[in-house]
C-alpha cells in the first residue's frame, strides 16, 4: 500500500510539472531565417533534454544536414537551418511518446532597425478631457460632497460635451459647468468610458473656495512627459518608445489621445533614486533633432512614425532584432541620456528572462551593474523607460518599470514585441512606469 501511494505521488507531481511548462510554453514562437532550430535553444534546459517534435513544415521552410532527416522528427542532436519564410508545426513529445504541446515555428526574415538611446519629450492630447479623480467640494456648511462621484463617474472617463457643446480644454469644461449651473439645477455630460458612450446627469455645486459652481473632479486634457526612444527603422521612420502605456495617474485606463508627438528633450539634472523613493531625469523640451507623430499607446509602448531619421554615435549601424529564445541571463548594455543630448553605453545584467512574457509586456529582469550610473542615478530612473538593452550584438528590448523598494532593478520590454507593434513584424507570437508626467489634474 505504502508503494501505491508513493506512485500516486509522483505521478501528480509529474503531471503538475508537465502541465505548468505546457502552459508557460508559447503556442507560437518566431526564429530568423539562417537561424539553427535546435530544441534547447527554443525551449527551457530543464523540458527541452526531455523533448523530441515531430515536425509538419512548409515545403523548404527547414534545410537539415544530408542524411539527418528521419521520419520528419526533430532530435536532441539534430539543428536544421531555418532556410527560408513559412511556418514549422512542432508536435512535441515527452521522452518521444507522450504528447505534450502543438507549436507554430514562424520562420522571418532577419529584421535590423537602428538604437535609440535619445531623449524625447512625449505630448498627447485627449479627444475630450480625462478624469484623473475626485476632488471634494467643501460647502459652506462644512460639509464635503462629491457630485461626479455620486454620478458614478469614474476616474478613466472623457467628457466630450456638456449639454451638447464639444468640451476642448479643462479650462472650457470648468467655464461650462459653471456657466450652465447657474441657469439649471442639473447638467447633462456626455462621457466615454472603456469604449462605451453614455450621458450623465450631475446636479453641480458651489464651491465658496473658488467661487464658482464645481462637480468635483480632477481633469486634465493633455500629458507630457520625458522618456527613451527605444529605435526606428530608417526605410519606413517608423519608431517605438517607453516600453509601457501612457496611463491615467488616477485611473487603470490607458490615456486615450487625440493628438500625439515626440519632440527633442535635453536632461539637465538627475534627482538620484533610492528604495521607497523613485529617481528622475529633470529637463525640458526644445532644440533640433527629434521630431514623430504618435499613432499607438499601447502596453508595450508608443509607436508612431518620424518626420526625418536621426543618428546615433553609439550604434551608428542598424542592430539585429533579437527573438525572445535568443534573450538570456547575463551582461548586457543599456543606451540612455543623462546630460543634455548626450547617448551614454552603461552595463547591466540580465537576471532572470521570464518562461512567458507578462500581459502587461513585462519579460524579464534587469540589475544595473555599472558603477557610473548607479552613482549618477542610484539605479533605474524616471525618464529611462524606453532605454534600448542591447545583447550579444542584438537589440533585446527596452528598459520599462523599476523595482521601488531597489532602484537597481527593473523590468524589461521584448524588443520583438515592440517591433511587432510597430508594423516591423507580422503575427503574435504570444504576448509605476518610468514616464515621467509633469501635468497634473486640475479641479473641476
Amino acid at each position: 500500500m505504502p508503494g501505491l501511494f508513493f506512485f500516486v505521488i509522483i505521478a501528480v507531481t509529474s503531471y503538475i510539472f508537465l502541465v505548468q511548462f505546457a502552459v508557460v510554453i508559447p503556442a507560437q514562437l518566431r526564429v530568423n531565417v539562417g537561424e539553427e532550430v535546435a530544441l534547447d535553444k527554443l525551449f527551457p534546459d530543464c523540458i527541452s533534454m526531455r523533448l523530441t517534435a515531430q515536425v509538419f513544415e512548409d515545403e523548404g521552410a527547414l534545410q537539415w544536414q544530408e542524411g539527418k532527416k528521419q521520419k520528419h522528427f526533430l532530435l536532441q542532436k539534430e539543428s536544421p537551418i531555418a532556410a527560408v519564410p513559412g511556418n514549422v508545426k512542432l508536435d512535441l513529445r515527452l521522452f518521444g511518446v507522450i504528447p505534450f504541446k502543438k507549436v507554430t515555428l514562424q520562420v522571418v526574415p532577419p529584421v535590423k532597425v537602428m538604437a535609440g538611446g535619445h531623449s524625447i519629450g512625449v505630448l498627447l492630447s485627449a479627444d475630450g478631457v480625462m478624469v484623473m479623480g475626485y476632488s471634494n467640494i467643501t460647502l459652506e456648511n462644512g460639509r464635503k460632497v462629491c457630485p461626479a462621484k455620486e454620478a458614478n463617474l469614474l476616474p478613466g472617463a472623457l467628457i466630450l460635451n456638456v449639454e451638447g457643446t464639444a468640451v476642448h480644454s479643462d479650462v472650457h469644461l470648468s467655464y461650462l459647468i459653471d456657466h450652465l449651473a447657474r441657469k439649471k439645477e442639473q447638467i447633462r455630460l456626455r462621457v466615454k468610458y472603456q469604449e462605451k458612450t453614455t450621458e450623465i446627469r450631475i446636479k453641480p455645486q458651489f464651491c465658496p473656495e473658488t467661487r464658482r459652481y464645481r462637480i468635483g473632479l480632477l481633469v486634465r486634457d493633455g500629458a507630457a512627459g520625458v522618456g527613451t526612444l527605444t529605435f526606428y527603422d530608417a526605410k519606413t521612420k517608423k519608431f517605438g518608445a517607453l516600453g509601457h502605456v501612457i496611463a491615467n495617474s488616477g485611473a487603470k485606463e490607458s490615456w486615450d489621445f487625440k493628438n500625439g508627438r515626440i519632440v527633442p528633450a535635453s536632461v539637465q539634472t538627475i534627482q538620484k533614486g533610492q528604495p521607497g523613493k523613485i529617481g528622475e531625469k529633470v529637463g525640458f523640451f526644445g532644440g533640433k533633432g527629434i521630431s514623430g507623430n504618435i499613432t499607438k499607446n499601447t502596453q508595450f509602448g508608443i509607436f508612431g512614425i518620424l518626420r526625418y531619421n536621426l543618428s546615433n554615435p553609439v550604434y551608428p549601424k542598424p542592430l539585429p532584432v533579437a527573438m525572445r529564445h535568443q534573450v538570456k541571463e547575463g551582461p548586457a548594455t543599456v543606451l540612455t541620456v543623462l546630460n543634455n543630448e548626450t547617448i551614454e553605453a552603461f552595463q547591466v545584467s540580465i537576471e532572470n528572462v521570464f518562461s512567458r512574457p507578462r500581459s502587461d509586456g513585462k519579460a524579464f529582469i534587469i540589475k544595473v551593474t555599472d558603477s557610473e550610473l548607479t552613482n549618477k542615478t542610484g539605479g533605474i530612473i524616471q525618464g529611462m523607460s524606453g532605454s534600448p538593452i542591447i545583447q550579444d550584438g542584438k537589440l533585446i528590448g527596452a528598459v520599462t518599470h523599476v523595482l521601488i523598494n531597489d532602484p537597481s532593478k527593473g523590468y524589461g520590454v521584448l524588443a520583438e514585441v515592440m517591433l511587432e507593434e510597430a508594423g516591423l513584424l507580422s503575427g503574435r507570437p504570444g504576448v509605476s512606469a518610468g514616464f515621467s508626467s509633469d501635468v497634473y489634474g486640475n479641479r473641476i
